[in-house]
């Protein structure tokens, strides 16, 4: 066991900041009241319930018999595949076990669902043998609507292949206890119920049953993998003072640099763990944006010269030690050398890969103290849903969706957006005279997003990060990328509640195929539709400046065209 390790380098105008606040949380003891669940370390509010995850890693190292005798169990059972249904913090951490550690020998290869496209949900199941899957029904709350749907549509799939006797056998539950999951769980006889703490919230949930669970599913070794943790928990402990301590430092690093102007922190990590952003990502944008405040991650944007960036950044260097890249460590230099603030964190294998989120939850929570936030609640997710069920129930009782009037129809695409976007959009004969309006708004300190309710595959996401990585060169603003619906339980909080520096363009498509929802009369593409049109009212409600693209059914072409015009509108 040795723990990761971690440097920095600050430039001069947060130097001073920094020590004034390391010194404040060392004189103070606030670590020692962060772990004591002081409340008034943020604002005084709910904050004392929501921190039962510092304790976690002990707990479950407690209860490993728990871990090994699933593993055993789907082993022994000779499960081919392993299905999550989840979204966000029940989602992304098992997505980067997936990603980081593959397909390990004689147990059940993981696959992850956290999208309602239904050409996505069909790729999967093309995946997977669904006659040898164990699926594994994630949901903290037990209401969430995605996993939900996912699991009426898999559990009649499923009984398609083995029959009504068999099916509950094929279904694992991770949920909090009392849920409308662990009533659904009981009620269809699933194989087992594993309970998360109610005290955890989702995004800060990976060392608990919604993460591990999985991991001892997939053929991790859970116990090595929680000792690894643990010695970061030690690290970050109440004992030690905030200069010493590895947690703390991060915070406070993140923390003063948002105070400061530099609120978009942007991931870099090593191929062999660079799924890690996606994870990081939540935690950082669902912790601290909102209030108008909060950090902005930046994930998956290919390193550039120092040129490229304003001074609102801060990089976040994830390097494995045992599979490092070569062109990110020179890159990482000469970004240091020209004055960012960099921080690195060397990974000295993927089973220490639990010491990074532990330190990052130590280092949100703290960083959101330092901003003045809440960092355990996220109020402008809820806002989506509501407007989501509206649409939703809506469909369910007149077979249809409200119909939509687009301002600007031409080049196979039509563009939506609220009045007030619209009295600066309109007008402009061209798909790319109204996209050089649009991006003209893009000012010093913003970020432009683009946030795709497609299929998220390869191709989808080249053409995304094309568009992606033309608007940051040349109007050198962070950039950022989604695919719905899934950052609606990630980032989707920083956007509606952050500051109000994003300018957004939201790509939605007519679906080529669509999948029934069993026991509903909306299907997944409705949901979809339903949640990107929830999304966008929101984000005109909160006055950001956001543009609606559509696309007909043959996405390829649309994003094509799209991109053309994007180029020529920045030219």
């Amino acid at each position: 066991m040795s723990l990761n390790r971690q440097t920095y380098k600050l430039p001069g105008s947060l130097s001073g900041p920094f020590a004034a606040a390391r010194d404040d949380w060392k004189k103070n003891e606030k670590v020692r009241r962060l772990w004591q669940c002081d409340a008034s370390l943020w604002t005084g509010t709910d904050e004392n319930k929501w921190l039962a995850w510092l304790g976690i890693t002990a707990e479950q190292l407690a209860h490993l018999p728990v871990f090994q005798e699933i593993a055993a169990d789907v082993r022994q059972a000779g499960f081919k595949h392993a299905l999550l249904l989840g979204m966000g913090g029940s989602s992304l951490c098992p997505e980067v076990l997936r990603m980081t550690f593959g397909k390990i020998v004689g147990y059940p290869e993981l696959h992850v669902l956290d999208s309602t496209d239904p050409a996505q949900i069909k790729a999967i199941e093309s995946k997977v043998d669904l006659s040898s899957t164990i699926c594994i029904v994630s949901s903290k709350s037990g209401s969430t609507l995605e996993p939900n749907i996912y699991k009426q549509y898999f559990f009649e799939r499923v009984k398609e292949k083995v029959g009504d006797a068999e099916v509950g056998q094929r279904f694992i539950a991770i949920t909090d206890p009392g849920s409308k999951l662990q009533e659904v769980a009981e009620r269809d006889k699933f194989r087992k119920i594993f309970f998360g703490v109610p005290g955890i919230g989702g995004r800060y949930s990976a060392l608990s049953n919604f993460g591990m669970v999985p991991a001892a599913v997939m053929g991790i070794d859970v116990a090595k993998f929680l000792n690894n943790t643990a010695e970061m928990v030690k690290a970050c402990g109440a004992a030690v003072p905030a200069d010493s301590n590895p947690g703390a430092l991060l915070g406070i690093i993140l923390g003063v640099a948002a105070n400061h102007g530099r609120d978009k922190v942007t991931i870099v990590a090593s191929p062999g763990i660079s799924d890690l952003g996606a994870w990081l990502e939540q935690l950082l944008a669902e912790s601290t944006g909102k209030v108008g405040k909060g950090i902005i991650p930046v994930d998956r944007e290919p390193l550039a010269h120092p040129d490229t960036y304003g001074n609102d950044r801060v990089f976040a260097y994830l390097r494995l030690e045992t599979a490092p890249d070569k062109s990110q460590d020179a890159a990482i230099e000469v970004l240091e050398a020209a004055g960012h603030p960099v921080v690195r964190i060397t990974v000295d294998n993927i089973y220490n890969l639990g010491q990074e989120f532990f330190r990052w939850e130590i280092a949100t929570a703290v960083a959101g103290a330092i901003i003045c936030i809440n960092a355990f609640n996220q109020p402008d997710v809820e806002a989506s849903k509501i407007e989501t069920k509206k649409l939703t129930s809506q469909y369910e009782k007149s077979g249809q969706l409200p119909e939509e009037s687009p301002f600007f129809a031409g080049d196979d695409v039509k563009l939506y957006a609220d009045d007030k976007n619209v009295e600066v959009l309109k007008g402009k004969p061209r798909l790319a005279e109204v996209l050089k309006a649009h991006l003209g708004r893009l000012r010093a300190g913003d970020y432009f997003a683009v946030l795709g309710y497609i299929t998220m595959n390869d191709a989808n996401e080249k053409a995304m990060q094309s568009i992606r990585l033309a608007v940051r060169d040349r109007k050198k603003v962070a950039t950022v990328l989604g695919f719905g619906p899934r950052f609606l339980h990630s980032t989707g909080q920083a956007y509606k509640g952050g500051p109000n520096s994003g300018v957004f363009l939201q790509i939605t498509c007519d679906d080529a195929v669509d999948l029934p929802v069993p026991e509903q009369k909306y299907s997944f593409g409705v949901v979809k539709a339903a949640q990107a049109r929830g999304d966008f009212a929101v984000l005109s409600e909160r006055g950001r400046r956001a543009l609606r693209v559509h696309l007909g059914k043959d996405v390829a072409a649309g994003l094509a065209t799209l991109t053309k015009a994007v180029k020529q509108a920045i030219a």
